[in-house]
């Protein structure tokens, strides 16, 4: 039986300009350890390039799905990387993340056969995607043993659990429960002043993941002397913050229109040499 999102992003209409450039991908031997990549239809060179990573309270997901996402950020002008990565109940944690990691490692390896930059990359997430993506970006066992750390100039979250401890839902309990150090699971505890700049997206209306954590996030990283943009929707919910990036929605919050704004000062205008400061 198709879910309520495949539905939705097979009829959606998708961005012109924008193509499914390349599709499974192996990046790794096991069956979910694929990727598919979006760019716009025509450039003139070696494009920036955003690793969006989807959600799923970790338990639910599928690249396929979220066509609509890689074509619109593929319109703005930037080769797209979406990838699948094990889910419970077959992985426990940190398998998902290193899956994430492992990913975006043949991302940077090798996006230039696919026209992307891999020196350009933006780390981009929704819901249990935007902690991968934090996470990448702030625990250090992963960017910060990389090698390729400096290749990451930005991090976009939207609606993301950050600082969820002591663990109190059954998704949450589920996930982290049984980790040893269960306060190391959080991505605001690894913050410190290394951190990439970041845009943080919340709805104001969401009751799955509170925007506290948007907020409690974005303080820690401007006490740490770290570029965060903190956007508040006021008439969105959770999964709306996702959905306003496809053309039927945009309408409701001009999320995407954030994005893009945020990506063309870290992202896109550093290859110009053009660095701005967040205001």
């Amino acid at each position: 039986m198709w879910s309520l999102l495949q539905i939705f992003n097979a009829l959606v209409p998708k961005d012109a300009g924008s193509k499914k450039l390349a599709r499974d991908l192996p990046y790794g031997s096991a069956p979910r350890q694929k990727l598919d990549i979006y760019a716009p239809h025509a450039s003139g060179g070696p494009l920036p390039v955003v690793f969006f990573i989807y959600g799923g309270s970790w338990m639910d997901g599928d690249r396929h799905n979220y066509d609509f996402a890689g074509r619109a950020l593929a319109a703005l002008g930037y080769v797209t990387v979406i990838a699948d990565y094990r889910l419970l109940p077959e992985v426990e944690y940190p398998t998902f993340l290193d899956d994430c990691f492992l990913a975006l490692q043949w991302t940077n390896d090798h996006i230039a056969q696919y026209g992307g930059d891999r020196n350009y990359i933006a780390l981009m997430g929704h819901s249990a995607g935007a902690y991968n993506a934090t996470m990448l970006a702030l625990h250090p066992d992963y960017l910060a043993g990389s090698g390729f750390s400096q290749n990451i100039q930005c991090v976009v979250g939207l609606s993301g659990p950050y600082d969820f401890f002591p663990f109190d839902g059954k998704i949450t309990i589920r996930t982290f429960g049984a980790v040893p150090h269960p306060r190391s699971t959080q991505p605001l505890e690894h913050v410190t002043k290394a951190a990439p700049p970041m845009f943080l997206g919340t709805g104001d209306k969401d009751g799955l993941v509170y925007p506290r954590n948007t907020v409690a996030l974005s303080q820690r990283l401007r006490a740490s002397g770290v570029l965060v943009e903190e956007k508040h929707y006021a008439a969105l919910g959770h999964p709306n913050t996702l959905l306003a990036l496809s053309r039927p929605f945009r309408h409701t919050a001009p999320v995407l229109k954030d994005v893009a704004t945020f990506l063309e000062r870290y992202l896109a205008r550093q290859k110009a040499g053009a660095v701005a400061e967040l205001s």
